[in-house]
């Protein structure tokens, strides 16, 4: 079994901080009483659990991401999905935007009504258990990277005075427009940590430019080697197709595509990133 080993006093971006937050956002996937117990071991005492159901004309419904806090600390995660379900979502043609709740932008209507079907109580627990001025993290994988992300904008963007110290991301799709991306990196630049692994799929939906990306990507080559962005377009492809070769599963582009999306493919890579 792996040992996660949370330093509740850390402030800034390091590997093993970001190797930790990776198994913070892999924790949303558990039931309640599984990541309860998993929190306390971490050495959070305060843990909250948020499940929501909704109604959008996609797949997906439901909603799941926890709270956890200790004396030095705050970490809001949320649950990713499988990476056919949420590439039938972000493909739907009935996919909107919305305006944004900051009025900065647009943002993709199914994510933001995920968002908000936890997101006052989601708020008020973060309040509630920051009461020593703790740090405060949000993390998430897949869809959860998306609702981590938004989160973390529409806190600052409300409330310049509740600013998150770091947003870690893995495989996270586009959320939002060009206005959107650009407010939120201009509250939050320098601490969002974008996580792509090679030929994820899900980071490449939506389509641009009527999406955008947040600033920040932290790219891992077809080796595994961490980098502070893509190569190039000759290198990009080079790369990609190496990772498809490396891949022997990859018999066509999608399947590698996909096995880079897992949560365990991108813990491996922060674990071979930090030796």
């Amino acid at each position: 079994m792996t040992t996660v080993d949370f330093d509740h006093t850390a402030t800034g971006h390091e590997l093993p901080h970001a190797l930790c937050l990776a198994h913070a956002a892999k924790l949303a996937y558990a039931d309640e009483d599984a990541a309860r117990a998993q929190a306390a071991e971490w050495g959070f005492d305060r843990f909250r659990f948020f499940e929501a159901d909704f109604a959008p004309p996609f797949a997906l419904d439901h909603t799941q991401a926890y709270v956890m806090a200790s004396d030095d600390m705050v970490i809001a995660a949320f649950r990713g999905t499988e990476p056919a379900q949420i590439m039938d979502w972000l493909s739907d043609a009935k996919a909107p935007m919305v305006a944004h709740s900051s009025g900065k932008g647009m943002v993709h209507w199914g994510f933001d009504t995920a968002l908000e079907a936890i997101y006052p109580r989601m708020l008020a627990a973060i309040e509630e258990m920051r009461d020593n001025d703790q740090t405060l993290w949000f993390t998430g994988h897949s869809l959860g990277g998306a609702l981590a992300m938004l989160a973390a904008a529409r806190i600052r963007l409300a409330d310049p005075e509740l600013l998150a110290d770091g947003v870690y991301t893995f495989g996270q799709p586009r959320t939002c427009d060009r206005e959107l991306a650009a407010a939120y990196d201009g509250a939050l630049r320098g601490r969002t940590h974008r996580f792509v692994n090679n030929n994820d799929v899900v980071p490449q939906v939506p389509p641009p430019p009527l999406y955008s990306h947040v600033a920040e990507e932290r790219y891992f080559d077809a080796d595994g080697r961490l980098r502070s962005e893509k190569p190039g377009l000759l290198g990009g492809l080079a790369d990609k197709a190496k990772g498809y070769a490396l891949d022997a599963a990859a018999f066509h582009p999608d399947a590698d595509g996909i096995t880079d999306h897992f949560m365990d493919a991108y813990i491996a890579c922060l674990q071979k990133a930090g030796r």
